[in-house]
């Protein structure tokens, strides 16, 4: 990339695409491409196809996608699998149409098997069954990684793909039915701090090991990457280590000053036991994320501060 590179960030608005934009204006890049829903439907072909004719974007990021938590991926399994498959679809395929010239994808780390070995490699991709609470989403990023190898494999496209670990930070999702765990436990101990509630319930057991990564850590990675990576085989992208959902709730708990009990609803589900990357293949680039996990909760729940001050 240069600096005067046309760069269409796809999901700009969202929480990874936000970062990757934040992160492209601080190294000063000038051609950024974004457009809202409302300006591009990435669910219609044509639509995508002229915004490639007319734009013609010399670099993509995909951080589009359909996006949610247990609830939202057991709830609405069509919706997470099809619109997902049509959506990376069309920016792939309208990517190497019109000569895009590098294009990154970004994956989940929920491709992985259920029960694959820790910190999971790479190489862990299809060697056994998925979370059955979001394989729905899984399956379409799966998908997503293959095409970009197969146009890769067919075409010569430079096409990458990144998969990062959980993330959370500026511009993420907190509506109880649809977010993730951690920006979920930012609304629920907020809520109940300013309500004088008793208690917060949590789903599960608590006992579940996390790894999780502040999105401009990401953003980072993945403009470094676009700049110096061109291998067929997806990278990881994680924090290093990884939390128990139950010392990640007492953390949020602490920070927000919530000082109630936790209650922990075991008749929920608990998701995958672990879920830790293997990243030392992007450690080896020089790569490190800067913001630990105590501040990147609390630069989030200023983030969540400011999103519930202006509604």
């Amino acid at each position: 990339m240069h600096n005067y590179s046309r760069i269409y960030v796809a999901g700009h608005c969202g929480l990874v695409g936000s970062a990757i934009w934040r992160e492209l204006l601080r190294r000063g890049f000038t051609g950024l491409i974004g457009r809202t829903h409302a300006e591009l439907d990435l669910l219609d072909a044509d639509a995508v196809r002229k915004f490639y004719a007319e734009e013609k974007p010399d670099c993509v990021f995909i951080a589009a996608a359909k996006v949610g938590g247990i609830l939202a991926n057991d709830r609405n399994p069509a919706a997470f699998l099809f619109e997902n498959l049509q959506i990376q679809s069309h920016l792939i395929d309208g990517a190497y149409r019109s000569g895009v010239r590098k294009l990154l994808f970004l994956g989940s780390s929920c491709i992985y098997p259920k029960l694959a070995s820790q910190p999971i490699k790479e190489d862990a991709l299809l060697t056994g069954p998925l979370e059955p609470t979001n394989e729905w989403y899984a399956i379409a990023k799966i998908a997503g990684i293959k095409l970009c190898q197969a146009y890769r494999r067919q075409h010569g496209c430079d096409f990458i793909s990144v998969m990062p670990t959980n993330l959370y930070g500026p511009n993420d999702n907190y509506d109880l039915q649809s977010s993730h765990v951690l920006p979920a436990l930012i609304r629920k101990f907020h809520e109940a701090r300013m309500a004088h509630a008793p208690s917060v319930t949590c789903w599960g057991t608590g006992s579940p090991l996390r790894e999780f990564l502040y999105v401009d850590d990401l953003a980072r990675a993945c403009a470094l990457l676009m700049e110096t990576y061109s291998e067929e085989q997806f990278i990881n992208v994680g924090y290093g280590s990884d939390i128990s959902v139950r010392q990640l709730a007492e953390t949020v708990k602490t920070i927000i000053g919530f000082d109630g009990e936790i209650v922990w609803d075991k008749s929920k589900p608990d998701g995958a036991p672990r879920k830790m990357m293997d990243s030392s293949r992007m450690f080896a680039l020089g790569w490190k994320p800067q913001v630990d996990l105590t501040e990147g909760i609390r630069l989030a729940y200023n983030d969540f501060l400011a999103q519930c001050a202006t509604r």
